[in-house]
């Protein structure tokens, strides 16, 4: 069977595709699989790392701010249909699958009208423009969330859950010194409201007897890493976690932004945790995301805006209150997926056998 996967642009895309396909990979030896991304995007780059070829197309966003500029863009999506149309003719895919982002678009709406079936895969508890264009084409959408009917055609749903790194669920619980542990993650570039909420919070962290790993992201590491201290000793600065297993076994509370990929996390690890979304995304996904959890008492939002003069006082009483985190976490665990990009990776097979 030959499968093409299409779709990228953030990690929150790529990280599900590289999943599906793996998957494809674990139930089909003899599967051929090629990636269609955008150039220029990190797919370029992270899908090569993971062992799979990727063919790049000029395809990109269009600027609602400078509408004018959207003449090239127009010329580059036209040019991408072209190639896609080439790329499918000389591959033959059995399924398309698309996970969101510019280049899946194009690639995914040539293949349907060369009459391949597709799967989409959406991330977020509010579907993403380009699945949205593409649920008339699709024969099966795979989500996240519940009530999606919203966005898709309710007979072509499936609840599968967002594929998660399942090494996450080999941690190891730290020896520690008897104090509770906040995790702070802000993604790998980190997040400015967190970063800065926290700072200006260390005093109070400091007073509350805890153990504090903070997570800056790479664009913010340079402006904290030398925090005193002899002052703040129950604070870890870090750029990047590579022991996140780890990490999340020992942490009892998490403050994270509410990306797809986190919240599959989180869910399938059962951390209660304070959501920041992040409201520079599109069609603010990442507040419909947290509120799946909030509005099943299963997390705690924090609202980007007001993160300043709440998000510390929130986290510490709520790591201080155990009867709260053990509802947390009872709560978020029932909406746990497991084994999402198997379950995903069934759905394609099914397709190409049909």
């Amino acid at each position: 069977m030959r499968y093409l996967i299409s779709g990228g642009g953030t990690g929150g895309h790529i990280f599900p595709a590289v999943s599906i396909a793996n998957a494809l990979r674990e139930l089909d030896s003899e599967a051929e699989i090629l990636f269609v991304g955008a150039l220029g995007r990190m797919e370029m780059e992270r899908v090569p790392q993971a062992g799979y070829k990727i063919i790049g197309l000029p395809v990109r966003g269009f600027d609602r701010k400078r509408p004018w500029k959207n003449i090239s863009v127009l010329i580059d999506l036209a040019r991408s249909m072209r190639m896609a149309k080439k790329i499918i003719r000389d591959f033959r895919p059995d399924v398309g699958v698309g996970v969101g982002g510019y280049a899946s678009g194009a690639a995914m709406k040539v293949a349907a009208k060369m009459g391949v079936p597709i799967l989409l895969q959406e991330q977020n508890g509010f579907a993403g423009v380009t699945n949205k264009l593409l649920k008339d084409d699709a024969q099966k959408i795979c989500v996240a969330y519940e009530n999606m009917e919203r966005f898709f055609p309710k007979d072509k749903i499936i609840l599968t859950g967002n594929p998660v790194r399942q090494n996450l669920l080999e941690g190891k619980k730290q020896a520690g010194n008897g104090k509770k542990n906040l995790l702070i993650i802000g993604g790998s570039l980190g997040a400015r409201t967190i970063n800065e909420a926290i700072a200006n919070g260390l005093d109070k962290l400091a007073m509350a007897g805890i153990n504090v790993v903070w997570q800056t992201g790479k664009a913010y590491y340079e402006q904290y890493r030398n925090i005193d201290t002899s002052k703040y000793r129950n604070v870890e600065v870090k750029e990047f976690l590579s022991d996140m297993p780890d990490r999340y076994a020992t942490a009892d509370l998490v403050i994270s932004r509410a990306g797809a990929s986190s919240i599959s996390e989180l869910c399938l690890l059962g951390k209660p945790c304070v959501l920041v979304p992040s409201p520079n995304v599109a069609e603010d996904h990442q507040t419909h995301n947290a509120m799946a959890l909030v509005n099943k008492n299963a997390a705690v939002l924090v609202r980007d805006a007001e993160a300043a003069e709440k998000l510390v006082d929130t986290a510490l009483a709520l790591i201080q209150d155990d009867a709260k985190l053990k509802e947390l976490r009872k709560n978020i665990l029932t909406l746990a997926q497991p084994d999402s990009a198997r379950r995903i990776a069934e759905e394609v097979i099914r397709l190409a056998k049909k």
